[in-house]
């Protein structure tokens, strides 16, 4: 089976842009994704996050499925203890019958935001992330309509009614998270944009561990940070902006949103910043088409992955477009050898 490729975009808001203007490149780049061949396209949820203009992956998802015709939409992901998982079964279920077989329900247990967003969400109470196994089975239950008879919910409909139900991935970046996934029989989706350690011995729990439910098998896809351009030099200018940032969250220090590689290239790092920007390469692949799809190949190859998830941000959208353009078109060229 071909490696399979695809997006994941979290909507981020360059320094100077409006979140009007992020969202609106979010749904570009699903068309272009669309037209080079990419298989799913997800997006994000954050909260209280003013460089990330994702709060709400079903109402985008819904968006973007009115401006695409065929590549698969998804959450990456929806942050499911914050939720009842009826309604978000009765959310999914409606972007399911809006576009059949386009559909996936990626879910994850972490808080999206700081603990201030996550105690507003929860209507001032702590998050209860220990009902998370629960809840992914709540969740199939109601996408599924297979509530069972002994259930005090027994009759009820998640509505509505739909033909068939969209498949439910587990998003992580943890041993606890892979072996969720195994033991649920789902698809996993590794979150090496998030930690660059330990990915590979988890897909191992995962595959070792994994227990068949209704004949499914193990799934897996990598989510992996990536800036692709023509030449190194371009690739590296590029890659600037997003070094700068994840090494200014990592502080704790203030963003206006995604830094021009004009100031972020020539930035006067500390030696600790430098120890974070060398750090953080951990989860990047950066550099010219051939070295990125290597690289890609090799990521794909330790994890025993059948798909690879790919996350691009940068300060200008052309240059975004441009590396997802030069993926697609290096990895079909290798593919129809």
């Amino acid at each position: 089976m071909a490696l399979a490729y695809s997006i994941l975009d979290q909507s981020p808001i360059s320094e100077g842009l409006t979140p009007e203007q992020a969202l609106k490149e979010t749904a570009e780049l699903a068309q272009m994704a669309e037209k080079w061949g990419y298989t799913r396209f997800w997006v994000s949820e954050h909260h209280d996050a003013t460089t990330l203009a994702g709060s709400s992956p079903e109402i985008l998802i819904s968006h973007l499925g009115a401006v695409t015709n065929t590549i698969r939409l998804g959450s990456g992901g929806v942050m499911l203890p914050h939720y009842a998982s009826f309604k978000v079964a009765e959310n999914f279920k409606l972007l399911e019958t809006l576009y059949p077989g386009r559909i996936d329900v990626g879910v994850g247990r972490a808080p999206g935001g700081m603990p201030r967003a996550s105690y507003a969400l929860n209507d001032g109470r702590k998050r209860d992330v220990d009902r998370f196994p629960t809840q992914i089975d709540e969740l199939r239950m109601y996408l599924e309509d297979r509530i069972p008879e002994d259930h005090p919910y027994y009759g009820m409909k998640a509505t509505p009614v739909t033909k068939s139900a969209p498949p439910v991935w587990v998003l992580g970046s943890s041993q606890s998270s892979a072996q969720l996934a195994a033991e649920k029989g789902l698809s996993y989706m590794f979150a090496q944009f998030i930690n660059g350690e330990g990915g590979q011995s988890f897909a191992e729990t995962y595959r070792e561990r994994f227990e068949s439910k209704d004949g499914s098998k193990p799934y897996q896809g990598v989510a992996i940070f990536v800036v692709c351009q023509e030449t190194e030099e371009k690739a590296e200018w590029v890659a600037s902006s997003m070094d700068l940032s994840l090494a200014m969250g990592a502080q704790g220090m203030p963003s206006n949103g995604t830094p021009p590689p004009e100031r972020a290239f020539n930035y006067p790092y500390s030696k600790f910043e430098r120890l974070l920007v060398e750090e953080n390469r951990r989860r990047m692949i950066v550099g010219t088409p051939e070295k990125v799809a290597d690289a890609l190949e090799a990521l794909a190859e330790g994890y025993g992955a059948e798909e690879l998830m790919l996350v691009t941000i940068t300060y200008d959208f052309a240059d975004k477009l441009t590396s997802y353009r030069l993926v697609a078109e290096e990895m079909q060229k290798r593919q129809s050898k």
